[in-house]
Order: C-alpha cells, then sequence, then structure tokens
C-alpha cells in the first residue's frame, strides 16, 4: 500500500488554510477486487481521525486503485 496526500493551502482573510485534500493510493492486496478495494479505500477516507478533524470545512477526495 501506498498513499499520497496533496493539500491545497489558500490565504484568506484571517491567514492561510488547508482548503482541500487529494489522497492517491495504490496497493496490491491477493484475493480482493477492485469494487472491494475501492469501497474499503473510501470507508477509510471517510473514518479516518485525520479526515474527521479536517472534514470541516475541507474538501478531501480519493483516487484508489488496485494493482
Amino acid at each position: 500500500m501506498e498513499t499520497k496526500a496533496e493539500a491545497t493551502i489558500e490565504k484568506g482573510a484571517d491567514g492561510f488554510s488547508i482548503t482541500k485534500i487529494h489522497l492517491t493510493t495504490e496497493g496490491k492486496v491477493p484475493g480482493i477486487e477492485k469494487d472491494e478495494f475501492l469501497k474499503i479505500a473510501e470507508e477509510a477516507k471517510e473514518n479516518c481521525p485525520v479526515s474527521k478533524a479536517l472534514k470541516q470545512g475541507v474538501a478531501i477526495s480519493l483516487d484508489a486503485s488496485l494493482l
């Protein structure tokens, strides 16, 4: 498994803030189908403690691929 995160930081009236995060995840998982991998990756994104903390006002997107 390898995951990369790209954050967009913008300057507003109150200073700089993270406005978007894009995650890219790739993995080799024996015995798993693509649809199940994508479902698990999406659930992980939604339930991650960091995602929950940042979710207020920050758009978080995900690209996941099973290799």
